[in-house]
């Protein structure tokens, strides 16, 4: 057996001798970069492809499985119009005509509307006019007249204008109330009537205070004619609580112009003015006029509410049209009428309020707040802080009543005056003897 084995080796080939290695090839870089590069740019394609296929195809599939539902049609009905009364109603003769037959309704146009409202502003204007036009009767024009002689020795002739109301007629005369500042220092003055008649006037009496002069013209010199054309203003009231908001007509020369005529509304008339012994309540408006305006502010009863002035205008606000409150004018009007000086203390006032009466126990009364130099009530001894509570005998628990009270004192005469002066931490009683200046 081994024998055989041993011969099959013999007879087998030797191959030791042949040896083979397989070696690895280099490796091409600029190859491998490429095919990088190849790939790289194939899978983004790939990808883009991808995504553009799922942002078109996913709401087919969406739609296709999971279908959407639409919402309903939204559907508003037709506004119908609102009917009025007046527009319901036919004519008889349409009545007649529609009998026995179906009614049919005509709509009002638009254009029909317009007209009617346009219509209904036009007549509302036709009456503020025809009121203005009433009033008229009571306005005057008075021109003050001067000569004088120029450079060269030449004469002329100046003249300033304001406008006026004949406010009286006692009897005798008819009192005209204007701007006092045109008519300073000149030589005759005339008073144009609402028919354009001219008559001369005198002066009767001025209010530095106020800038207002009375002036008469004597019944006399007025002719039949002229007095059945003219008439005497109604006074009424700016103490009025709905005054503020309501419609007012400016008249005279609200705009420099004689003559001219302006609607507007009363914004305000809580404005108090102090002045030396008296206080004047302003009536503001929204009518932008002249810095020169002067006239009267009415309201729709064709009442005289107001005397446009510019002597208590805010700064800034020089062109809106302000009145002087005819309430308290009243009394001024009054003593200028009457040719009556006015009596001078020297106190600027106002009136104690309900809180400072029970917060810091205040007396009530006319409280002196200033009082101006060398006048008789520095002289008397009344100083500022002091509390006016009775003049001459009359009781004062405001200034208003200091007001009246003093008015009907003689200028020139000795009044007793009883104020309250805080002492440490209470009022005391004072009474003073004060000789009354006369206020120029």
């Amino acid at each position: 057996m081994e024998e055989n084995q041993k011969d099959s080796e013999r007879e087998q080939p030797r191959f030791d001798f042949m040896k083979e290695q397989i070696k690895e090839r280099p490796l091409n870089k600029k190859k491998l970069l490429r095919r990088t590069v190849m790939t790289a740019s194939m899978a983004v394609v790939f990808g883009l492809v991808a995504c553009l296929t799922v942002l078109v195809l996913e709401p087919v599939f969406n739609n296709w499985l999971y279908p959407e539902k639409t919402g309903e049609n939204i559907t508003f009905s037709p506004e119908t119009e609102e009917m009025l009364p007046e527009d319901m109603a036919l004519d008889d003769k349409e009545l007649e005509q529609e009998q026995g037959s179906e009614e049919i309704q005509r709509p009002v146009s638009m254009q029909e509307k317009k007209i009617d409202e346009l219509e209904i502003y036009e007549e509302t204007y036709k009456r503020l006019q025809d009121l203005a036009k009433d009033v008229s009767r009571c306005m005057v024009t008075v021109t003050g007249v001067t000569s004088d002689m120029d450079w060269f020795d030449n004469p002329y002739v100046s003249s300033g204008q304001t406008a006026g109301i004949i406010i009286a007629n006692n009897s005798k005369e008819y009192l005209v109330l204007a701007d006092a500042a045109p008519l300073a220092g000149v030589e005759t003055i005339h008073v144009t009537f609402c028919d354009n008649s001219q008559v001369e006037a005198q002066m009767k009496m001025s209010d530095s205070t106020t800038g207002l002069a009375v002036l008469a013209v004597d019944s006399k010199e007025i002719g039949q004619p002229i007095l059945d054309k003219i008439e005497t203003a109604v006074l009424g009231s700016s103490n009025d609580t709905a005054l503020t908001g309501s419609p007012v007509i400016a008249l005279g020369s609200p705009m420099g112009i004689s003559g001219s005529l302006m609607y507007g509304i009363a914004t305000s008339c809580e404005v108090v003015s102090n002045t030396v012994d008296s206080e004047y309540k302003l009536i503001t408006t929204d009518i932008c006029g002249s810095r020169n305006g002067t006239g009267v502010l009415i309201n729709l009863k064709g009442e005289v509410i107001g005397v446009i002035t510019h002597k208590f205008h805010d700064t800034g606000m020089e062109n809106m049209v302000y009145a002087l409150g005819i309430t308290e004018l009243r009394e001024t009007i009054e003593r200028l009428s009457n040719g009556k000086r006015q009596a001078y203390l020297g106190v600027y006032g106002t009136d104690v309020t309900e809180e400072a009466n029970k917060s810091l126990q205040v007396p009530y009364g006319a409280y002196v707040t200033e009082i101006e130099i060398d006048s008789p009530a520095m002289q008397a001894g009344i100083q500022s802080g002091d509390v006016v509570v009775s003049l001459n005998g009359k009781s004062v628990e405001s200034f208003r009543d200091y007001i009246e009270a003093l008015s009907t004192s003689i200028a020139g005469s000795s009044v007793n005056i009883t104020i309250m002066r805080k002492n440490q931490e209470e009022y005391k009683e004072m009474s003073f003897l004060v000789a009354l200046g006369e206020l120029e």
